[in-house]
């Protein structure tokens, strides 16, 4: 071991990604390059050390002054970034790899010797050389001097947003930027709306009351881009190419963006300037991903959104949640609250003060802003509020007021909006969907981590029926602590029946029934009956034996993620056969009751 700073079992550590950052993230402000380090037994602030030592004489071999570093230690790891030019991103990943290998050559005499330092750097150099785009930096410069956004990927650039966007090809851009028309472009607003429950909703919300307003919006989500009425790419695009799908598009007006967790990590931000960003709530998901390990880690991931927010735009939260409450009232944007308790502290404080808020009572949603206080819309008109008992889809709603308000949506098209948009699979698939049978009411839904599923089951426990069952299962990259919170979660509608699936496409290392075993024994614990939980190998079979157990006045809780089209078309066969409780299901396969 040659390291002035003793380091540990060197061997133990492992480069586990490597990636670049194309916009502001939890680590940097502007754009770099990180790697991810499983550290085993090594002494991560030591290597950290000696990482930060070859990375700057790196970078000074380079040319790269002023770059600026960051570290996020997490259980067994550390996580490494820097900021680099926007044209030389792909490099910049490379510089990082070497760092990392000269530190672990410095560390131990035994470790794979680094390259030659100045053969690699005239390597990097000739690298830099061929990704250098002048243009592209110069291009992005006149725009932020005119106010206008740059968007940027492997083949095209943009600047302005939606009517007002021009896009270029990467390697055609202008070569005189004086010839460019810049009469014409134009930025759009735009809101990015983040949690960890609610995000699709909120944004779907968002996008009612636009179109009451009469504006076309470029709304992003998990499950498509779509601008005004027309759906133009399907699939998960929650991310900074959903993004630039929807900001590029020239009709949109409005640009309503669900950023999730994982783009904001593994890319950052996906536009460096908005007048709203949105944080519904925060808890635990997808824990011990990118060296996110707990739910403050999380908060912090969550809470980026709000760099991308002016001084005369907002960020809008939920004031009934601890971790944003405390992380907002340290925030320098203007924050517009929102919350289910009228009664509320901090928010009475903050409205005294003649801040901005959302906030339920008296049977009614209401907003203060701008100095005014308007009642908003009555909750018995809000469709998918369930008249006052689905109160997390209250809290969806106040934060679609919130965010309409900051990009100056009127207060009539938020009503109009609200009331207009139902839990149909249709408007908001796989939210909270409801299909009738008659007597018999089934709910379909995506939800998938306790916080979420918690605050539906109370909403079930909440709507009268003569019995209630439920269709459940969890994927195997959760730790069984999460699995079993899930089926916790659950317990709260109490149901009579429980449906377990056991989802083989989603076993992720884990054995086949190991997962419904774990959901099995919390159930068991909680109060239910041995003989009022069953089995089945897919989804699908759950869902079948769910129907084929109800009876008229049920209600059923489907949650369905492996086959979602699937259930989809069969409750679309049931309605259009006007099937009813008891009667045979489709194809003649009457699940087992």
């Amino acid at each position: 071991m040659s390291a002035e700073i003793p380091v540990g079992p060197v061997s133990e550590l492992v480069l586990e990604e490597s990636r670049r950052l194309t916009g502001p993230s939890l680590l940097l402000e502007a754009p770099g390059a990180l790697i991810d380090v499983r550290t085993g037994g090594a002494d991560r602030a030591a290597f950290a050390a000696v990482w930060a030592t070859a990375l700057d004489r790196a970078l000074a071999a380079l040319g790269w002054t002023g770059s600026t570093h960051a570290v996020q230690y997490w259980p067994g790891g550390v996580t490494l970034a820097f900021a680099a030019p926007l044209d030389a991103l792909y490099t910049a990943t490379e510089v990082n790899e070497w760092a990392f290998a000269s530190a672990c050559a410095t560390c131990d005499a035994l470790a794979p010797a680094a390259p030659e330092f100045e053969v690699e750097m005239a390597r990097l150099r000739a690298l830099i050389a061929a990704e250098a785009n002048p243009s592209l930096l110069q291009l992005r410069e006149q725009g932020r001097r005119r106010g206008l956004t740059f968007l940027m990927d492997d083949q095209r650039v943009s600047l302005g947003l939606g009517t007002g966007a021009r896009i270029w090809p990467v390697r055609r851009l202008p070569a005189n930027l004086d010839r460019i028309r810049w009469r014409g472009l134009h930025d759009v607003p735009t809101v990015l709306v983040t949690g960890t429950n609610g995000k699709t909703t909120t944004v779907r919300l968002l996008a009612a009351i636009a179109r009451a307003a009469g504006l076309v919006a470029g709304v992003t989500s998990t499950d498509w881009v779509q601008v005004g009425d027309e759906i133009v790419a399907e699939g998960d695009y929650s991310g900074p190419n959903g993004a630039r799908t929807a900001l590029r598009h020239p009709r949109v007006e409005l640009g309503i963006l669900e950023v999730a967790r994982g783009g904001i990590l593994r890319r950052g931000l996906p536009i460096e300037v908005v007048q709203a960003a949105v944080v519904t709530n925060v808890a635990e998901d997808h824990l011990g991903e990118y060296g996110i390990f707990d739910i403050e880690a999380l908060a912090d991931t969550k809470l980026v959104v709000a760099r991308a927010v002016g001084p005369n735009g907002r960020v809008v939260l939920d004031a009934d949640d601890a971790r944003l409450l405390e992380r907002g009232l340290r925030l320098a944007p203007p924050v517009l609250w929102c919350t289910l308790d009228a009664a509320h502290a901090a928010v009475l404080a903050h409205r005294a003060a003649g801040g901005d808020a959302a906030w339920l009572a008296d049977g009614a949603l209401w907003l203060a802003h701008g100095g005014e206080t308007m009642r908003v819309v009555e909750v018995r008109d809000v469709p998918i509020a369930f008249g006052g008992a689905a109160r997390y889809n209250l809290r969806n709603a106040l934060a679609a007021i919130g965010a309409a308000a900051a990009v100056g949506l009127p207060v009539e098209a938020m009503r109009q909006g609200l009331k207009s948009f139902a839990p149909t699979p249709e408007s908001n698939p796989g939210r909270a969907n409801v299909w009738r049978f008659g007597d018999c009411t089934a709910i379909v839904d995506f939800a998938h981590n306790p916080h979420g599923l918690l605050a539906l089951a109370e909403t079930i426990a909440a709507i009268p029926a003569n019995r209630r069952g439920i269709v459940l299962g969890q994927a195997g990259d959760r730790d069984d602590s999460s699995i079993r919170a899930l089926a916790r979660g659950a317990w709260a509608m109490h149901p009579d029946r429980v449906f377990l699936k056991d989802m083989e496409v989603y076993w992720r290392g884990r054995d086949a029934g190991e997962i419904p075993a774990l959901m099995r024994t919390e159930f068991v614990a909680a109060g239910a009956p041995e003989d009022s939980i069953e089995t089945h190998a897919d989804e699908l079979s759950a869902i079948r034996a769910a129907l084929a157990w109800a009876k008229a006045g049920d209600l059923l809780l489907l949650t369905t993620h492996a086959d979602r089209d699937a259930v989809f078309s069969l409750m679309r066969q049931l309605v259009e056969s006007a099937w009813r409780p008891g009667a045979p299901l489709p194809n003649g396969r009457q699940a087992k009751g």
